[in-house]
C-alpha cells in the first residue's frame, strides 16, 4: 500500500495541476482582486494599484444598487424557482404516463427551449410582450383586459422574465424528474392499488417521498441557477425599468465591465458565493432532518 502511494499520487498530479492553474489560482487571484480598488487606471499603470481591505465589501453594504439587486434576485428565484419545479414536475408526471403516445417526441419538443440559445428567443419572447402588437396582449384584450406594458412597467417587468425563464429551462428539470420516477418501483404502485389507494393517494405516498432525492438536487441546481440570473435581464430589459430587474450578477457585470471596478465587482460575487453557500447548506441540512431522510415515508 505504501508502494502504490506514491504512483497514484503522480497519477493524479496533472488533474490536480490543470485545476490548480484554472480554479484554485483563479478564486485566489479574484479574492485579492475584490481586496484592491483595481480599475481602468490600474489597467495602465500597476504602482496605481491599492489594497483596501474589506473596504469594497463595506461600501457594498452601503449600496442601494447592491440591496435592489439582491431584492430583485431573491424575489426571481422565490417565485421563479417554485414555479419552474413545479411545472417541470408536471410536464415529467405526463411524460411518464401510459396514456401519453410519442412520450420521446414531446420529450425533445420540451428540452428545446434549453439548448436553444437566448438571443434568438429574445426576439420572439420580445414580440409576444410587445405592448401594442404582442399576442400576449391581444389575448388578454379577447377578455377586456387593457394591454401591458410587459417589459416596462417596473410591476410586470419581473414577473415577465420569470415566465421566460420558467419556459426556458423548465425542461432541463422535467429530464431529471422523468430519470426519478423512472427509478421508483413500479411494485410499489402495484401493491398500493391492490391496497385500493387512489391516484392521488399512490402520488402522495409513493411518488413524492420517493422523489425526496430527486426534489433536493432539482432545488439546488434551480436555486443556484436563479441567483445567478445574468442573461435574460440583460438581453430583454438591461436591468430597467427603474432597475426593477436588476440581478446581482448583472450588477457585477455592469461595475466590472462597463465601469472597470474590478475589485468592486469581485466583492460583489464573493458575497454572492457566501449566500448561495449559505442556503445550500442549509438546504442540506433540512434535508437530513426530514422524515424521508431517515427512512420513514409519510402516510
Amino acid at each position: 500500500m505504501r508502494a502504490r502511494v506514491p504512483a497514484g499520487i503522480l497519477l493524479v498530479a496533472p488533474a490536480l495541476a490543470v485545476i490548480a492553474a484554472f480554479f484554485v489560482v483563479p478564486v485566489l487571484a479574484a479574492v485579492g482582486l475584490s481586496l484592491t480598488d483595481f480599475d481602468v487606471y490600474a489597467v495602465a499603470r500597476l504602482d496605481r494599484l491599492r489594497v483596501v481591505g474589506v473596504e469594497n465589501y463595506v461600501r457594498l453594504l452601503h449600496d442601494p444598487r447592491f440591496w435592489t439587486a439582491l431584492r430583485n434576485t431573491t424575489y426571481f428565484v422565490l417565485v421563479g424557482g417554485p414555479l419552474s419545479i413545479a411545472v417541470s414536475l408536471g410536464a415529467a408526471l405526463l411524460l411518464s404516463s401510459r396514456l401519453v403516445r410519442f412520450r420521446g417526441f414531446f420529450r425533445t419538443v420540451f428540452f428545446l427551449p434549453v439548448v436553444t440559445t437566448l438571443v434568438a428567443v429574445a426576439v420572439v419572447w420580445r414580440y409576444l410582450y410587445h405592448p401594442r402588437y404582442g399576442p400576449l396582449n391581444q389575448m388578454l384584450g379577447w377578455v377586456g383586459i387593457a394591454p401591458i406594458d410587459w417589459l416596462g412597467d417596473p410591476r410586470w417587468a419581473m414577473p415577465a422574465l420569470i415566465l421566460l425563464a420558467i419556459w426556458k429551462g423548465f425542461g432541463f428539470n422535467m429530464v431529471i424528474f422523468v430519470a426519478g420516477l423512472q427509478s421508483i418501483p413500479e411494485r410499489l404502485y402495484e401493491a398500493a392499488s391492490i391496497d385500493g389507494a387512489h391516484s392521488w393517494a399512490q402520488f402522495r405516498s409513493i411518488t413524492l417521498p420517493m422523489l425526496a432525492p430527486t426534489f433536493v438536487f432539482v432545488a439546488l441546481i434551480t436555486m443556484i441557477g436563479y441567483f445567478q440570473l445574468f442573461a435574460e435581464p440583460y438581453v430583454m430589459t438591461q436591468g430597467g425599468p427603474a432597475h426593477s430587474t436588476l440581478s446581482i450578477v448583472l450588477l457585477m457585470y455592469q461595475e466590472g465591465f462597463r465601469w472597470w471596478n474590478m475589485g468592486y465587482a469581485a466583492a460583489v460575487a464573493f458575497v454572492l458565493f457566501a449566500v448561495i453557500l449559505a442556503l445550500t447548506l442549509v438546504t442540506m441540512r433540512l434535508r437530513r432532518r426530514g422524515p424521508v431522510a431517515a427512512g420513514v415515508v409519510p402516510r
